[in-house]
């Protein structure tokens, strides 16, 4: 029995997933469906956590929109995901950055990785 659920999630992860870390600012592309159309939406913003292995790791990305804290949860290897682009590598020492969400303006900066 867990070999049949091993196989069926190694048959749904992507070949090319994107290598990226919590801090790091990120551009996803996901599809979005209205009606019949389909088109594809960008959402930038900081990775706040990675969590999950195989078929069921996650990642959440927040942004200020117009004042107001969004944060969206996108499954890594799914379908709706087209691609997530790297914007800029941030420098963290933690590996969940909720404290992010209580900070405004200028303290909620990750500061940038510079290699």
């Amino acid at each position: 029995m867990n070999e049949i659920i091993k196989e069926i999630e190694a048959a749904q992860l992507k070949e090319n997933v994107p290598v990226f870390n919590v801090g790091d600012t990120v551009k996803v592309y996901g599809k979005i469906k209205e009606g019949n159309r389909e088109r594809i939406q960008v959402f930038e913003g900081t990775v706040i956590k990675k969590q999950g292995g195989s078929s069921r790791a996650t990642f959440t990305v927040r942004k200020n929109s117009n004042g107001v804290g969004v944060e969206k949860t996108w499954p890594l290897h799914s379908p709706n995901v087209e691609k997530v682009e790297v914007v800029r590598q941030g420098k963290v020492r933690r590996a969940k950055l909720y404290y992010l969400r209580d900070r405004i303006g200028k303290k909620a900066k990750v500061k940038e990785l510079v290699k």
